[in-house]
């Protein structure tokens, strides 16, 4: 394996619920948007907000810690004629510094953050922002039932 594949598996864990586990053992649970629990689009959603939060965290918090840090992420779910999919997307940062010289420099650093996170270093959204293509496909498997 190369060091730059990422990998996760979904496995099915009853109806309309799944789970997504990492080559590390973490494992996030989602399904269909019967319960409480994440939807795929919801999961989209965290991951962008996700990406850039922790660009922007990295480079403010060198400074100080913030009193409030939440990144909300919205967008349109589109069905239409060319499918299902996400329209309208944005990532509004709401931060909250303390007084004083480091919340200022702080304060200061997370526009370029987050704009350097945008347009360099979230994968994520970098990803999502260029189409980047998508093959799935049925691999052959001796479990089948016949």
């Amino acid at each position: 394996m190369s060091d730059t594949l990422r990998t996760v598996t979904v496995e099915r864990v009853g109806s309309g619920r799944y789970v997504a586990v990492n080559s590390r053992g973490g494992r996030i649970e989602f399904g269909s948007g019967d319960g409480d629990g994440f939807t795929p689009v919801e999961l989209l959603l965290a991951a962008i907000g996700g990406c850039t939060a922790i660009d922007a965290d990295v480079a403010t918090t060198r400074h100080t810690e913030p009193l409030r840090f939440e990144v909300a992420v919205q967008g349109d779910k589109v069905n239409d004629e060319e499918g299902s999919r996400m329209e309208n997307l944005s990532a509004t940062f709401h931060v909250a510094f303390p007084e004083g010289e480091e919340g200022d420099k702080a304060r200061a650093i997370l526009p370029r953050a987050v704009k350097l996170s945008h347009d360099r270093l979230c994968t994520v959204s970098r990803t999502v922002e260029r189409g980047t293509p998508v093959r799935s496909s049925v691999a052959e498997s001796a479990d089948s039932v016949g």
